[in-house]
């Protein structure tokens, strides 16, 4: 049976629960820290955080957290943050019970399969492929949903050099524009999905936070909504 999630714990300031917020630190920290910026939550702070990682802003009635961004799901799920900020694809990879209220646009890349451009997979004698990625739970459902079969290895990390050391005959990564992969030739096969940040919220959470919680996601909705002359003026 499956443990159910809890909300995470705060502060209480005037006379709301203060919301705990998970962000990751890294190449989305600063496209959230604009969102909640033009969503009315100052943030700024955490622009220069040097070696703090806690973050408590009453005024905002937030306390946030930075962790690693494969971190995020784990702090929401078990309550240890109320709500936080993901990749699509990590938050698929790791399969939480998260609730997913808004796709934040922001950190935009694909889970593509690639394979050597001058050793070229034939499907159609291939007997035993092997996959090399990071992302093991996200390549065999694509796998499974279309019927095939590999061997699919986890990494950690230089996912492109896999091929080249004979380790395996593809890979799943993510890219931005593909240029790595063409630097290692490399080829984009396909695209398995799509990939942006998501707000995600811890479900306990939702109910005993819902004014704060509710709050949040409205004005983080308005603000991934709101035109891009605005946006800019913001910024």
């Amino acid at each position: 049976m499956r443990r159910a999630p809890r909300p995470a714990g705060g502060a209480v300031t005037g006379g709301a629960p203060t919301v705990t917020l998970a962000l990751p630190k890294g190449r989305i920290l600063a496209e959230a820290l604009a969102l909640f910026g033009r969503a009315g939550y100052d943030l700024r702070a955490l622009a220069h955080p040097g070696r703090r990682l806690i973050f408590d802003l009453p005024g905002d009635g937030l306390r946030v957290i930075l962790v690693k961004d494969v971190d995020v799901p784990t702090y929401v799920d078990y309550g240890a943050a109320d709500a936080g900020i993901a990749g699509r694809d990590v938050i698929e990879e790791q399969g939480f019970d998260l609730y997913e209220p808004l796709d934040l646009g922001s950190g935009a890349c694909r889970l593509v399969l690639a394979e050597p451009a001058r050793r070229p997979v034939d499907e159609r004698a291939a007997i035993h492929l092997r996959i090399a990625t990071k992302y093991p739970r996200l390549t065999r459902r694509w796998l499974d949903a279309r019927g095939q079969s590999a061997e699919v290895i986890k990494l950690y990390g230089s996912i492109e050099l896999a091929p080249e050391a004979g380790l395996c005959d593809r890979l799943v990564d993510l890219v931005q524009t593909g240029e790595t992969l063409r630097q290692h030739g490399l080829r984009e096969v396909t695209t398995l999905m799509p990939v942006s940040a998501r707000l995600v919220v811890n479900r306990a959470s939702l109910k005993l936070k819902a004014g704060p919680l509710g709050d949040l996601v409205r004005r983080l909705t308005a603000a991934v909504a709101a035109p891009a002359s605005r946006r800019r003026a913001a910024s």
